[in-house]
């Protein structure tokens, strides 16, 4: 049972404490709950807040950053976000998502996938209801994907489609799975289950789903679209086993404010890292290469501004080190999670890492104190100084929605 929390003033409903999901999308500064069955549809004008309340009060917070939201509407999810972690007492692990760079926690609460579709509410688009005219409906999502399903909307045209990818032509009353001729049975499966999700909570089952398959395209499909051209290969998909090896090249820096100015000074610059390193009067940045995420450690006596501004330096960081915009920033479970599992050190809180985190370890840090650091990234460059100062930039950069433990 989730403790109760006070709801005066407060834009989110007395229902937040319930365990299972809760998604809101952010319309003009407030939180607008996404209902039931439109979980897994995100637009990628906009900006949302996913909340997922596990067992044993062990909660995670995800800010979703869709690929053409405006910096307003990130900032105000990450200011709701702060509300919510708030009104929450804390509880939260907090998460940032971007667009197509979903870690695997985020997408393991939506089974039948993703599907991204284009505009906002910035832009006054809005997604076809059940009860419009089905010939009105008329789109075509490309699907990406082995363990997790991702389906992108595209533009309604042969040149969109490739023969190593698995398609969904939405016609509204039919909807087609073309699997290209060299996709493989995993994206065939997972472009029908798919359709069927489309089906069955878009159309509320008044639909039928076909699968075509390269070669054999419907009258249909021809008509939408037109004479079938000669397709492209698709791109193979990506390597997505971790390089280990890039395990040696973390950096460790300390944030501190004794100077009177927020300051990133390296302490190591290769692991394994010795515990006398972290300070708990000062938060901690890890970085370590080419994984495209870093990880932050907030001592239990840093000082409020220090502990408040660490949104602000993870966003310094990767601004200053030109890292990817989708870079990663995380932190270990927060220090309620349950007691390690027998056989682990008595101060390895392992419980809610994912399988990366968990394998990870040892090739990170040895001997971390209460906190566990999977596999990171953002190397220095050489010519990078040892120490750079940061600077306060407003509450727009909470839109980061860092991982961070107290």
């Amino acid at each position: 049972m989730y403790t109760s929390i006070p709801q005066s003033g407060s834009p989110f409903p007395a229902s937040v404490q319930d365990p299972g999901l809760h998604i809101w999308r952010v319309e003009k500064l407030k939180p607008v709950p996404v209902a039931r069955e439109n979980q897994g549809i995100f637009f990628s004008g906009d900006s949302y807040l996913v909340l997922h309340n596990g067992p044993e009060e062990l909660s995670h917070l995800h800010l979703w950053i869709g690929h053409q939201s405006s910096r307003d509407e990130q900032g105000a999810c990450a200011m709701l976000a702060v509300h919510l972690n708030t009104l929450l007492g804390e509880r939260p692990v907090q998460h940032r998502e971007v667009q197509g760079n979903e870690s695997d926690l985020f997408m393991s609460y939506f089974p039948r996938g993703l599907k991204y579709q284009e505009g906002g509410v910035e832009s006054a688009f809005h997604k076809t209801s059940s009860g419009a005219t089905p010939a009105a409906i008329r789109k075509l999502y490309q699907v990406k994907g082995k363990k997790n399903i991702r389906a992108t909307e595209r533009a309604l045209s042969w040149d969109s489609f490739n023969t190593g990818d698995c398609f969904i032509l939405d016609l509204g009353q039919n909807i087609f799975a073309w699997c290209g001729a060299k996709s493989n049975i995993l994206e065939r499966n997972k472009a029908r289950d798919l359709a069927l999700a489309i089906r069955d909570s878009e159309r509320q089952g008044k639909a039928q789903v076909e699968i075509v398959t390269d070669g054999e395209e419907p009258a249909d499909m021809i008509q939408v679209l037109g004479p079938k051209p000669t397709l492209k290969e698709g791109n193979p998909e990506e390597d997505l086993t971790a390089d280990q090896k890039n395990a040696q090249a973390a950096a460790l820096y300390k944030v501190s404010d004794a100077t009177g100015q927020m300051n990133l000074t390296k302490v190591a610059d290769s692991s394994p890292f010795a515990v006398e390193l972290l300070i708990p009067d000062d938060c901690f940045v890890l970085d370590n290469g080419l994984c495209g995420k870093i990880y932050i450690w907030k001592g239990r006596k840093a000082n409020e501004r220090e502990r408040q501004a660490a949104l602000q330096v993870a966003e310094d960081f990767i601004s200053r080190m030109q890292y990817a915009p989708n870079t990663q920033v995380r932190g270990p479970p927060p220090t309620h999670t349950p007691r390690p599992p027998p056989g682990a050190p008595p101060w390895l809180p392992t419980h809610g890492l994912d399988k990366e985190g968990r394998k990870a370890w040892g090739t990170i840090i040895s001997f971390l104190p209460l906190f566990l650091f999977p596999t990171l990234s953002l190397s220095l460059p050489p010519s990078h100084p040892s120490s750079l100062p940061f600077l306060f930039l407003g509450p727009h950069f909470f839109f980061l929605g860092i991982a961070f433990f107290f």
